[in-house]
């Protein structure tokens, strides 16, 4: 990794410079780019230290910490869930997070990951049905309209060819918040009324909701043969979206099963409930799909290495750019050994 500056400054990248950087890269590249390096990442998963994310749980909601490392680099991402937020005027979930140099233990990169979690979480869906999804799939069903619905959809159609996407939420002002957002972005945009007319046609359907709850978003006897789903809902503990007999007709493939069984859909199956790691599909050591009539199943609760990989992608776009300020975070005495003689002379 790059060695700190002598001055130890860190670069930080805000809120409206990553908004910034979005813009100047553009939002559909940026996912693409983001694919590429959690496929690359994914590809290199037994390197990492792995460890379920630590959870602190509320009656209102989740803080945790996601922490990884491949020996070269340490990252990790604060991030919160508090479905009760949205009818505030609050974010449902925020985050920041840093990216540090495992041979120093400097910090080389702090960002906020609010924007960033949501392009990465749909740079990982649409990375995943590269591989899962079935060959042709053009229509999505999007249920679940909130913050994610539009980056999702995007990055279905940039990585995976979608052209078109059925909106259901159970808000009204949902759907057309992002049917409105999705104007003129050569996506056909359908607006249903029911979940079941949502899923009407769609190849692949992505459930996407808040609420902190074992909900059934969809039941048994709405899923036909041949469909991928990609159910990232369902994120903690108590909160799922999925009937469990869909689990049981489906492949189902996730991240990090110590974490998916605890958060994911999974939950609801026993311990021995049979999954298979993505990582070992992308190194073609186990199947993903197989057949014309098969139910895939993406059980995502999102995983550090994910945001590992969406640090150093910021860390590489950055280099060279306007796009952060760099921050006086590390105390740099000229002797190391004498921090308080630096503090000292502050004062003059």
């Amino acid at each position: 990794m790059t060695q700190p500056s002598d001055k130890a400054l860190v670069p930080f990248v805000s809120v409206d410079n990553m908004m910034r950087l979005t813009h100047h890269v553009g939002v559909e590249q940026m996912l693409r780019d983001l694919a590429d390096y959690i496929e690359a990442d994914f590809k290199r998963w037994e390197l990492f230290d792995k460890t379920p994310r630590v959870a602190s749980h509320s009656d209102v909601g989740v803080i945790e910490l996601m922490p990884t490392s491949d020996g070269e680099a340490y990252g990790f991402k604060y991030v919160n869930g508090h479905p009760k937020n949205t009818s505030e005027g609050l974010q449902t979930v925020t985050a920041f997070g840093l990216l540090a140099d495992v041979y120093t233990g400097y910090p080389v990169l702090l960002t906020e990951m609010t924007i960033l979690t949501a392009l990465r979480t749909a740079a990982t869906s649409a990375m995943v049905a590269k591989y899962l999804a079935p060959k042709g799939a053009h229509t999505m069903a999007m249920i679940g309209n909130g913050a994610q619905s539009e980056f999702q959809t995007l990055a279905m159609k940039s990585i995976c060819g979608i052209d078109a996407v059925r909106l259901y939420d159970i808000d009204p002002a949902a759907s057309e918040k992002c049917a409105t957002n999705l104007a003129g972005l050569g996506v056909d945009v359908t607006i249903c009324k029911t979940p079941e007319q949502a899923i009407e046609g769609a190849q692949i359907l992505t459930t996407c909701t808040a609420d902190k709850q074992c909900a059934t978003i969809l039941t048994d006897n709405m899923v036909g043969s041949g469909v991928h789903i990609n159910a990232i809902g369902g994120d903690c503990p108590g909160k799922t979206e999925l009937a469990a007999a869909i689990l049981n007709r489906s492949d189902v493939f996730v991240e990090y099963p110590p974490q998916t069984r605890i958060e994911g859909e999974i939950q609801q199956m026993g311990a021995d409930f049979a999954v298979t790691e993505l990582w070992e599909v992308i190194l073609g050591r186990k199947p993903g799909r197989t057949g014309e009539r098969q139910i895939t199943l993406f059980d995502s609760v999102g995983f550090a290495i994910e945001d590992f990989s969406a640090l150093r992608y910021i860390r590489d776009r950055i280099a060279g750019t306007g796009f952060f300020v760099d921050l006086d975070m590390l105390a740099d005495p000229d002797d190391p050994r004498d921090l308080f003689g630096m503090v000292q002379r502050a004062q003059v």
